[in-house]
Parts: C-alpha cells; sequence; structure tokens
C-alpha cells in the first residue's frame, strides 16, 4: 500500500506524449516505498509514471529519482506546444506572452522554425537562464484537435467547439472530457463578417439573404438591389475554424449546402484581397482580418440593422459572434506554464486582447443614456401584446441601473447556454468571488423573441433570468453573497434586438441581461 505521507499518488487517466518514456524508479526519502515505471512526463513538480498499477502522477518533493529518464531538476525547462488557427496563434497568443513576460520580468527570444512555425523562449534576466518554451504549429482548426488528440500538441487553438466525435476520441485517449469545465476556454472574442469591394453599393444584408448567397439560392446581385451581375462568393478553407464555423452558423440551420462554385481561401489575407478587387465578389471572414474589404451590416425586415462592433459582439447583440476557443487536456501543466493560463484571465490580458485586435470579455457598464436606439426601438417595434404601461415599467426599471456588456444566450433550439455564455457564467462569478460587486445591485433581466402570447413570453424569459443566476452563484463557490443585492426580472419580447422573422433574429431576442447599480 502507497504511504501517503511519503509522497501523493493520484491514479488518474491522464493524457501526455509518451515518445519519451524512459525507465525510472521513485524512492521515498525513507527507502520504505518505491514505484518502477516508464516516465511519461515531469511538470517541474510532479511525476507521470506508467506502471503495473496503471499510469501515476506523484508529487517529486517526496520521492527521489533513480535511472536513466530522470529529468534534470536544477535546470527544469517547462514546455508546452499550442497547435491549431493561425488567427489564434499568428498575433494574439505572442502579444499574451510578450506581456507576460513584461510582468514576470524575463527575457524573451522568438525563433523561427520549419513550415512557418515558431517558438518563443523565456529566460531569467538575472543569469539567463532558460525557463520555458512555448512553440506554435500554425496549422488550423482541424489538425489542433488532431494534434491535441495524438498528444502532439499541449493544447488547442480553435476556432470552433470540439465535435462529439473530438470529445469521445478524447475520453477514449484518456484526456478528460472537453465539454467539463477547466477543459476549454473561450480566450477573446471574434465574428464572421459578410464583406464586399469597396465599390460594391450594397450595405447590407439579411442573415436569410446571406445563407442563399452561399448555398447559390441568390446568384446575381439584382435580388439585393444591386447591379445585374452574378455574385462570386469566397470563404474560408473547409478545414479551417473559420470556414466550418460559416458553414455550421449560417447553412446548417436551414439545411442549405455550399454551392459548388464557391471559391476557398487558405487564409484571411487571400480572401481579403479577393474580394476587395472584385466589385461582384462577396465574402464571409473574421471582423478582425476584413482588410480593404467593406462590411456589410446585418439587416432585416423590419428595419433592424447590426454591424460587428466591438460591443455588439461582446453583448453577442451582433448574431454572429465567433468565440476563440483554447482546449486543454486533463493534464497537470508546468507551473510556468499554469501561471501564463492563469494571467490570460487578468484584467491587464483583456487589455492586450483588445489592443491586438479582437474583442476582450471584460464586463463594461453601459448607461441607459447610451443605449438609446434600443429603447427607440422597443417602442417602434412593440406589438398589441406589450401595452404602453409595460413599457414605462422597463424604463422605471433600468433606468437608475447600467447594462453589463456580459449577456447570456443560448443555444438553438436548446436550454444550454452557448459557448459564450458559459465563458461568461465564469467570468462573472469570478468578478463576484473578488469582490468586484460588493454592496452593489445586480439584477438578471430575461427577454424573450416575439412567437406567442406575450404573457407565456415574460414568464419563460423569468425562468431563464433565475436559471442564470443560479448558475453564477453556484459558480461564484467563495463569494459572500450576502454582500451583494441580486434579483432577477424580465419583460419578455418588450426590447427586441433584432427582426423575429428569422430563426437567428429570435435567437438574438432570447437572452439574458445582467444590469448594475
Amino acid at each position: 500500500m502507497l504511504c501517503a505521507a511519503a509522497f501523493v499518488a493520484l491514479f488518474a487517466a491522464i493524457g501526455g506524449r509518451t515518445a519519451l518514456a524512459q525507465d525510472v524508479t521513485l524512492k521515498s526519502h525513507d527507502g520504505d516505498v518505491e514505484i518502477s515505471g516508464n516516465l511519461l512526463g515531469f511538470d517541474g513538480e510532479f511525476y507521470r509514471v506508467e506502471t503495473i498499477y496503471g499510469e501515476l502522477t506523484v508529487d517529486g518533493s517526496g520521492v527521489l529519482c533513480e535511472g536513466p529518464g530522470c529529468p534534470n531538476l536544477e535546470d527544469y525547462i517547462a514546455r508546452v506546444t499550442f497547435s491549431g488557427a493561425p488567427t489564434v496563434g499568428r498575433v494574439l497568443m505572442p502579444a499574451l506572452i510578450e506581456a507576460f513576460a513584461i510582468r514576470g520580468d524575463y527575457e524573451m527570444r522568438r525563433e523561427t522554425l520549419s513550415d512557418g512555425h515558431f517558438m518563443i523562449s523565456l529566460a531569467s534576466k538575472v543569469d539567463g537562464s532558460l525557463l520555458g518554451e512555448f512553440t506554435f504549429k500554425l496549422t488550423n482548426t482541424d489538425e489542433g484537435f488532431a494534434d491535441l488528440l495524438a498528444n502532439e500538441a499541449d493544447i488547442a487553438m480553435t476556432l470552433r467547439e470540439a465535435r462529439a466525435t473530438e470529445v469521445k476520441r478524447a475520453l477514449d485517449a484518456g484526456l478528460g472530457n472537453l465539454t467539463a469545465t477547466g477543459r476549454s476556454r473561450v480566450l477573446a472574442l471574434d465574428a464572421l463578417v459578410p464583406v464586399v469591394a469597396p465599390s460594391n453599393p450594397i450595405q447590407g444584408i439579411t442573415t436569410p439573404q446571406l445563407a442563399q448567397v452561399l448555398s447559390g439560392e441568390i446568384d446575381n446581385w439584382t435580388v439585393l438591389d444591386g447591379p445585374n451581375a452574378p455574385i462570386s462568393v469566397h470563404l474560408h478553407d473547409a478545414r479551417s475554424g473559420l470556414g466550418q464555423a460559416t458553414v455550421d452558423r449560417l447553412l446548417a440551420p436551414q439545411r442549405l449546402e455550399l454551392a459548388p462554385g464557391a471559391i476557398r481561401h487558405a487564409d484571411s489575407q487571400s480572401l481579403a484581397d479577393a474580394v476587395a478587387n472584385d466589385p461582384f465578389a462577396l465574402g464571409v471572414t473574421s471582423r478582425s482580418e476584413i482588410g480593404n474589404t467593406w462590411e456589410l451590416a446585418l439587416k432585416g425586415a423590419c428595419g433592424f440593422a447590426l454591424n460587428a462592433t466591438r460591443r455588439a459582439v461582446k453583448t453577442e447583440d451582433y448574431p454572429l459572434t465567433a468565440p476563440m476557443f483554447l482546449y486543454l487536456p486533463a493534464r497537470r501543466f508546468p507551473k510556468l506554464i499554469r501561471e501564463f493560463l492563469a494571467y490570460m484571465r487578468d484584467p491587464s490580458a483583456q487589455l492586450v486582447i483588445r489592443r491586438a485586435g479582437f474583442v476582450d470579455q471584460a464586463p463594461e457598464e453601459i448607461r441607459i443614456d447610451e443605449q438609446g436606439d434600443r429603447f427607440a426601438n422597443a417602442i417602434l417595434r412593440a406589438g398589441d401584446e406589450v401595452p404602453l404601461d409595460e413599457l414605462q415599467r422597463m424604463v422605471q426599471t433600468l433606468a437608475p441601473l447600467k447594462r453589463l456588456s456580459t449577456t447570456f444566450r443560448f443555444e438553438a433550439g436548446s436550454a444550454r447556454l452557448d459557448a459564450q455564455s458559459r465563458s461568461n457564467v465564469q467570468q462573472l462569478a469570478r468578478a463576484l468571488e473578488i469582490g468586484l460587486y460588493d454592496a452593489r445591485r445586480l439584477v438578471f433581466v430575461g427577454f424573450s423573441d416575439g412567437e406567442g402570447p406575450a404573457s407565456s413570453n415574460r414568464n419563460i424569459a423569468m425562468r431563464r433570468a433565475t436559471a442564470v443566476q443560479s448558475a453564477v452563484t453556484r459558480a461564484a463557490e467563495t463569494a459572500n453573497l450576502d454582500r451583494i443585492d441580486l434579483g432577477v426580472e424580465a419583460f419578455g419580447e418588450a426590447m427586441p434586438m433584432a427582426c423575429d422573422d428569422s430563426a437567428w433574429g429570435r435567437q438574438v431576442n432570447r437572452r439574458v441581461e445582467v444590469w448594475v447599480r
């Protein structure tokens, strides 16, 4: 039986790259207990060893290591490999590592590797000793998941959530449940935007029209009140996260197939250049990489028009928001890597994300006088079932408060929060835990689409608001909730954000906002 006083061994099926497995023997300091096996990994503090008992994680402070596989404890270097979407790895991750190096007073070096990959090293400024290596393989979302599942990468950079097949393969490989809390995190926010050449007279398009253009059902600009010319469609490569997200978000809900003549691009730069130089082209690309193209607003027949502004993306008022993910296995990382992963949630890291051209997740408070369009639209679009006294009640309730940019929305046809909203639960919970909203009033306000009776919609919105509040308070395990005045309210269909004439519009309208005082 293993002695807990000698060392801690945790039986866990945790993944790791096994190509370097070597023989080791771990002995307790008193010599009473020893374990032999193949060393699977060492993170500077814990050994992972394949033994006759299965795979063990052993606290290095409680044992002595003997054998050819034993690492050098004095000159240990923390190493991690990222693989996946270039949109994440090319600019954003190096910017975050640079800011982390400045904070930790490390010396940072960058080295270009083969095939366009690169490595960033962190060293001590005192003696120049190498402390950590961050290797980046810029491939695509599919390759990022494949490398993670094959133990050829430690962290996947992706522009979509893991698919069911990838989740199953990760479980089979001992990487843990990729859908569980802690296995993925939303690093930053981006958006899918339709773009045209600056010379194109079209200024907006509805989401159903955009889907029809991508499928080839609309193939001439005249249908969109443009010139009599065929539409040339440009999309990202089918293996990229942006290309897959475009199909998943626009075509799949309408059960449409991509037009066979669509032109695919390996990267955002080539897509933007092709669209900018073709007055009859229409492309879908990342908000952060539109180049010299012109972004089209997403409009509706009822008069709403939304652009992918920073605030609209952060609140998910813009319907094609695209979170940027990091997927991590159920494995302990070296201390330096853990510190970097923790830093990425720091408010200063959110500023780095914003300066890199992406949308951060730091909550912002929006005064009611900065939301004039929303309240004007609420009055303009109010139906017979939303009487004046209900609109007055809404204004009287919300006027003393400020809206947080943290908004919660749900997956299509589901009561499950979408990926960005699940991240918002954790972000808001941490804010409660550190006392950011102590002595303040926090109100979770539910809204709905306009389908069905107004009274039923208001009841549904109230249940959603209550459910979100419960999810946040459950996640805020160490928060002193007695210091916060928490409340729930619902106004149903009284303040639509988009037209109810499409599935996308109805999904945008079904939301829970957070208001503070």
